[in-house]
């Protein structure tokens, strides 16, 4: 059997490095742009949270919804937000393996970038400094245009191509959020169509998807006026047109309109040209052969899973268990949850501060050993907590579960709760109406994330001035999920039974 095992692992990884060199066909490098926001060194924690963020990238593309996001590192300096999208059309594997060549070709494109971003035919990956996710962002762009000119009746190409945009834009921010992205081919004439596709990132609202397809729209005058193909790309959104077919219907109806009135006359012999031939059998070729290669893989992992019973890892549960803390190192950076370190008590615990061995100060809630929350409703809540990253939200450092211990470490934030200053005379002073407004604005896009923009639709049932916590910068951020309720997308009720947060 280890014979066995060996000699089908030696035809996997053939296959494998055949398919990786027939990737290089498909996977076509079009835009990337190194941010400049800092710099890291090869050996620091911030490259090793890199390495993290792109291999956790990797593993996840193969996922139903092509889109996924994760962070990694404990410390702000070191921590690492990663995003990847593949196009809607795109088939698990093939977004896998394109996300994977372009996270290796990102790195070595901007080396030391603290933030950079790719994109390739079929996926967009990019990593930041700071929190990307659930922002919809514009810059930096990119755009791209066909090397074949508009024949004469540019006018009536042009009014076709605005009216199909426009048309798909409609389509893309009307349907699911988790799914906003619409193609379609429409006639320009009985011999001449056009294809046309748009997508967003589904973490940001429909409302914002909008925003960024139109202004998009808007440069395409400017980047590919007079080509028959054309695309833009941001962070947040992508289009793109060509008048030959680039996307896949997997089995799917494309939707497509009759073509339009025309003064052109078509040709009076419609056979295809030898070269018009040629380009087709390229892509017949470049398409069967990974196509083979994939099928082979498949089948080969199959059969050495069936025989040499190989461990497949949860990633979602390796992703938890790296931002799970000793319990003996919180102890001692609480100085042993003494009283004078206690910074507040709510209903599920007390809250200390605390301060790690490398100098960065936490807030820690020690959850009351008399709780009937189990040890699943925990780690849901650090699940939870995890995906959930916004400027206005307090953001989850990890946590501890050891024994009977149960804790959440969280960031410290220098100046409190809001209730400390709007209850105190002395400290009211300090809330000038410009600063109240400020406040005031950060609470309601910190509301506005929870209900609206978050993938988990979160209800804050608990919302008061000793929740809002303030950095030094007196920003605020919101806390206490005790009496938060988690939504599915589409329910409009709250499950009385699933109660997230502590």
């Amino acid at each position: 059997m280890g014979r066995f095992c060996n000699i089908l692992f030696f035809l996997c990884a053939i296959t494998i490095h055949l398919s990786l060199g027939t990737a290089q066909v498909l996977f076509t490098f079009k835009k990337h742009a190194c941010v400049a926001s800092g710099n890291y060194s090869a050996n620091s924690t911030y490259s090793t949270s890199l390495n993290i963020v792109l291999s956790s990238l990797s593993a996840n593309a193969s996922r139903p919804d092509r889109f996924y996001n994760t962070t990694a590192g404990l410390s702000p300096d070191d921590r690492v937000y990663g995003i990847f999208l593949c196009r809607g059309d795109t088939k698990p594997q093939l977004c896998q393996d394109c996300v994977k060549a372009a996270s290796e070709d990102l790195v070595n494109r901007c080396p030391n970038q603290k933030e950079a971003i790719i994109w390739f035919d079929v996926c967009m990956v990019r990593y930041a400094n700071r929190a990307i996710f659930s922002y919809m962002e514009q810059r930096p762009r990119g755009s791209a245009q066909s090397p074949t000119a508009t024949r004469s009746d540019s006018g009536e190409f042009n009014r076709i191509l605005g009216d199909l945009m426009d048309r798909l834009v409609t389509r893309a921010v009307s349907g699911s959020p988790q799914d906003m992205f619409a193609i379609e081919e429409v006639k320009v004439t009985d011999f001449r169509n056009l294809y046309g596709l748009v997508q967003c990132t589904p973490d940001i609202s429909q409302h914002f998807c909008n925003v960024c397809l139109r202004n998009a729209l808007g440069d395409i005058p400017t980047c590919c006026g007079g080509r028959e193909g054309g695309r833009v790309l941001a962070p947040s959104c992508t289009i793109r047109y060509e008048s030959g077919p680039f996307f896949e219907t997997n089995g799917t109806t494309v939707p497509s309109s009759p073509a339009a009135t025309s003064s052109s006359q078509p040709p009076t012999n419609p056979t295809i040209p030898p070269e018009k031939r040629s380009k087709i059998s390229r892509i017949v070729l470049t398409t069967a052969v990974p196509t083979v290669i994939v099928v082979l893989i498949i089948l080969i992992w199959f059969i050495v899973r069936w025989n040499c019973k190989e461990k497949v890892e949860n990633d979602e549960i390796i992703s938890v268990e790296s931002l799970q803390f000793n319990f003996s190192t919180i102890k001692v950076a609480t100085n042993n949850f003494s009283n004078g370190n206690t910074l507040g008590r709510g209903g599920f615990g007390d809250v200390y501060k605390g301060v790690l061995s490398n100098g960065q100060e936490i807030a820690v809630k020690r959850l009351s050993k008399k709780t009937d929350q189990g040890e699943p409703e925990f780690k849901n809540e650090v699940l939870l907590l995890a995906k959930l990253q916004h400027r206005n939200l307090i953001r989850l450092l990890g946590f501890c579960l050891e024994g009977e211990e149960r804790l959440l470490i969280y960031e410290f934030l220098l100046n409190s709760s809001l209730d400390h200053f709007i209850f105190d005379p002395a400290n009211r002073v300090c809330l000038d109406w410009e600063r109240r407004h400020r406040i005031i604005k950060g609470i309601a896009r910190g509301l506005l994330y929870l209900h609206e923009d978050s993938r988990l639709r979160i209800v804050h049932c608990d919302l008061k001035a000793s929740n809002i916590l303030l950095d030094e910068d007196m920003n605020p951020k919101i806390s206490d999920f005790g009496m938060a309720r988690l939504f599915s997308m589409d329910e409009t009720h709250a499950n009385a039974s699933r109660i997230a947060g502590t």
